[in-house]
Protein backbone atom coordinates (compact mmCIF):
# COMPACT_ATOMS: atom_id res chain seq x y z
CA UNK A 1 0.00 0.00 0.00
CA UNK A 2 1.23 3.59 -0.81
CA UNK A 3 -0.32 4.94 2.37
CA UNK A 4 -0.72 3.06 5.62
CA UNK A 5 -3.71 4.35 6.87
CA UNK A 6 -6.75 5.99 5.17
CA UNK A 7 -7.18 9.46 4.87
CA UNK A 8 -11.14 8.96 4.60
CA UNK A 9 -11.88 5.78 6.60
CA UNK A 10 -14.53 3.70 5.66
CA UNK A 11 -18.02 4.24 6.80
CA UNK A 12 -20.08 2.01 9.47
CA UNK A 13 -23.75 1.82 8.87
CA UNK A 14 -24.61 3.65 12.26
CA UNK A 15 -23.04 6.70 9.97
CA UNK A 16 -25.23 6.26 7.40
CA UNK A 17 -28.20 9.08 6.04
CA UNK A 18 -30.88 7.42 4.11
CA UNK A 19 -29.25 7.55 0.43
CA UNK A 20 -26.29 6.00 1.98
CA UNK A 21 -28.34 2.77 3.67
CA UNK A 22 -30.02 2.91 0.16
CA UNK A 23 -26.92 2.23 -1.87
CA UNK A 24 -24.90 0.02 0.50
CA UNK A 25 -27.98 -2.44 1.25
CA UNK A 26 -27.94 -2.73 -2.94
CA UNK A 27 -24.15 -3.09 -3.23
CA UNK A 28 -23.41 -5.52 -0.02
CA UNK A 29 -25.91 -7.63 -1.42
CA UNK A 30 -23.36 -7.91 -4.60
CA UNK A 31 -19.85 -7.56 -3.02
CA UNK A 32 -19.80 -7.66 0.55
CA UNK A 33 -18.97 -4.75 2.87
CA UNK A 34 -15.57 -4.11 1.33
CA UNK A 35 -13.69 -0.73 2.11
CA UNK A 36 -13.64 1.08 -1.04
CA UNK A 37 -17.66 0.92 -1.30
CA UNK A 38 -18.07 2.06 2.56
CA UNK A 39 -15.60 4.88 1.76
CA UNK A 40 -17.11 5.92 -1.81
CA UNK A 41 -20.85 5.86 0.22
CA UNK A 42 -18.98 8.83 2.23
CA UNK A 43 -19.69 11.16 -1.17
CA UNK A 44 -22.90 9.27 -1.68
CA UNK A 45 -23.65 11.24 -5.07
CA UNK A 46 -20.73 10.84 -6.67
CA UNK A 47 -20.70 6.85 -5.91
CA UNK A 48 -24.38 7.09 -7.63
CA UNK A 49 -23.43 8.45 -10.59
CA UNK A 50 -19.82 6.41 -10.88
CA UNK A 51 -21.71 3.28 -10.59
CA UNK A 52 -23.86 3.37 -14.23
CA UNK A 53 -20.80 3.83 -15.77
CA UNK A 54 -18.72 1.45 -13.64
CA UNK A 55 -21.72 -1.15 -13.81
CA UNK A 56 -21.25 -0.98 -17.89
CA UNK A 57 -17.72 -1.35 -17.62
CA UNK A 58 -18.41 -4.52 -15.56
CA UNK A 59 -21.55 -5.76 -17.00
CA UNK A 60 -22.48 -4.82 -20.30
CA UNK A 61 -19.12 -4.35 -21.86
CA UNK A 62 -18.29 -5.25 -25.70
CA UNK A 63 -15.30 -7.33 -24.71
CA UNK A 64 -14.66 -10.44 -22.69
CA UNK A 65 -14.27 -10.95 -18.84
CA UNK A 66 -10.82 -11.94 -19.72
CA UNK A 67 -10.56 -9.01 -21.79
CA UNK A 68 -11.36 -7.08 -19.19
CA UNK A 69 -9.28 -8.61 -16.44
CA UNK A 70 -6.26 -8.54 -18.38
CA UNK A 71 -6.45 -4.51 -19.01
CA UNK A 72 -7.73 -3.94 -15.71
CA UNK A 73 -4.93 -5.65 -13.52
CA UNK A 74 -2.19 -4.23 -15.98
CA UNK A 75 -4.09 -1.17 -15.19
CA UNK A 76 -3.95 -1.48 -11.43
CA UNK A 77 -0.10 -2.57 -11.48
CA UNK A 78 0.94 0.38 -13.50
CA UNK A 79 -0.68 2.47 -11.15
CA UNK A 80 0.55 1.23 -8.11
CA UNK A 81 -3.14 0.66 -7.14
CA UNK A 82 -2.38 -2.41 -4.49
CA UNK A 83 -6.21 -2.26 -3.67
CA UNK A 84 -7.32 -2.75 -6.82
CA UNK A 85 -5.22 -5.14 -7.97
CA UNK A 86 -6.09 -7.30 -4.66
CA UNK A 87 -9.46 -7.26 -5.79
CA UNK A 88 -9.09 -7.89 -9.62
CA UNK A 89 -6.64 -10.89 -8.87
CA UNK A 90 -9.41 -12.69 -6.75
CA UNK A 91 -12.39 -12.33 -9.92
CA UNK A 92 -9.24 -12.80 -12.79
CA UNK A 93 -8.69 -16.21 -10.86
CA UNK A 94 -12.56 -16.77 -10.55
CA UNK A 95 -12.32 -16.00 -14.44
CA UNK A 96 -10.29 -18.74 -15.20
CA UNK A 97 -6.87 -17.21 -15.00
CA UNK A 98 -3.58 -18.59 -13.53
CA UNK A 99 -1.11 -17.91 -11.20
CA UNK A 100 1.54 -17.94 -14.06
CA UNK A 101 -0.60 -15.63 -15.94
CA UNK A 102 -1.55 -13.69 -13.21
CA UNK A 103 2.42 -12.66 -12.45
CA UNK A 104 2.77 -12.60 -15.93
CA UNK A 105 0.77 -9.06 -16.04
CA UNK A 106 3.13 -7.31 -14.19
CA UNK A 107 6.02 -7.72 -16.54
CA UNK A 108 3.68 -6.96 -19.64
CA UNK A 109 3.32 -8.39 -23.39
CA UNK A 110 7.13 -8.93 -23.03
CA UNK A 111 6.64 -12.02 -20.82
CA UNK A 112 5.97 -14.05 -23.50
CA UNK A 113 2.95 -16.35 -23.51
CA UNK A 114 0.26 -13.81 -24.48
CA UNK A 115 -2.14 -14.40 -27.72
CA UNK A 116 -1.54 -11.65 -30.65
CA UNK A 117 -4.91 -10.26 -28.62
CA UNK A 118 -3.89 -10.55 -25.08
CA UNK A 119 -0.83 -8.87 -26.28
CA UNK A 120 -2.59 -5.95 -27.77
CA UNK A 121 -4.38 -5.20 -24.53
CA UNK A 122 -1.49 -5.23 -22.67
CA UNK A 123 0.55 -3.02 -24.63
CA UNK A 124 -2.74 -0.44 -25.05
CA UNK A 125 -3.64 -0.20 -21.03
CA UNK A 126 0.42 0.69 -21.20
CA UNK A 127 0.53 3.46 -23.53
CA UNK A 128 -3.00 4.93 -22.34
CA UNK A 129 -1.33 5.33 -18.81
CA UNK A 130 1.71 6.24 -20.39
CA UNK A 131 0.37 8.84 -23.20
CA UNK A 132 -2.96 8.97 -22.41
CA UNK A 133 -3.65 7.75 -26.24
CA UNK A 134 -3.23 5.05 -28.00
CA UNK A 135 -0.49 5.18 -30.98
CA UNK A 136 -0.97 4.42 -34.58
CA UNK A 137 0.56 1.12 -33.98
CA UNK A 138 -1.47 0.17 -30.69
CA UNK A 139 -4.54 1.19 -32.35
CA UNK A 140 -3.67 -0.93 -35.43
CA UNK A 141 -2.91 -3.78 -33.49
CA UNK A 142 -6.19 -3.88 -31.31
CA UNK A 143 -8.28 -3.05 -34.84
CA UNK A 144 -7.03 -5.96 -36.16
CA UNK A 145 -9.22 -8.44 -33.67
CA UNK A 146 -11.64 -5.85 -31.88
CA UNK A 147 -14.63 -4.00 -33.04
CA UNK A 148 -15.56 0.05 -33.07
CA UNK A 149 -17.27 -0.28 -29.93
CA UNK A 150 -14.56 -2.90 -28.25
CA UNK A 151 -12.07 -0.48 -29.10
CA UNK A 152 -13.88 2.16 -27.11
CA UNK A 153 -14.97 0.09 -24.42
CA UNK A 154 -11.40 -1.00 -24.50
CA UNK A 155 -9.99 2.97 -23.85
CA UNK A 156 -13.15 3.49 -21.28
CA UNK A 157 -11.90 0.37 -19.06
CA UNK A 158 -8.34 1.75 -18.43
CA UNK A 159 -9.29 4.60 -18.32
CA UNK A 160 -12.26 4.37 -15.39
CA UNK A 161 -9.66 1.95 -13.66
CA UNK A 162 -7.24 4.70 -13.60
CA UNK A 163 -8.99 7.09 -12.43
CA UNK A 164 -10.30 4.77 -9.53
CA UNK A 165 -6.45 3.90 -8.95
CA UNK A 166 -6.04 7.70 -8.59
CA UNK A 167 -8.87 7.96 -5.81
CA UNK A 168 -7.80 4.87 -4.23
CA UNK A 169 -3.95 5.84 -4.23
CA UNK A 170 -4.78 9.52 -2.85
CA UNK A 171 -7.44 8.22 -0.24
CA UNK A 172 -5.43 5.24 0.90
CA UNK A 173 -8.59 2.47 1.03
CA UNK A 174 -6.66 -0.35 2.22
CA UNK A 175 -6.75 -3.97 2.06
CA UNK A 176 -9.96 -5.73 3.20
CA UNK A 177 -9.73 -8.81 4.92
CA UNK A 178 -8.31 -12.12 3.48
CA UNK A 179 -6.88 -9.89 0.33
CA UNK A 180 -3.15 -9.85 -0.77
CA UNK A 181 -1.32 -7.14 -2.23
CA UNK A 182 1.77 -7.09 -4.99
Amino acid sequence: MRLSEPRIRPSEAAEWNEEQRELMERMEKGVGPINIMRTLVRHEKLLRRWLPFTNHIFFKSTITLRERELLILRTAWNAEAVYEWAQHVVIARDAGFTEEEIARVKQGSGAGGWSAEESALLDAADELMADRMLSNAAWAALAAHYSERQLMDIIFTVGNYTALAMALNSIGVQLDEGLEGF
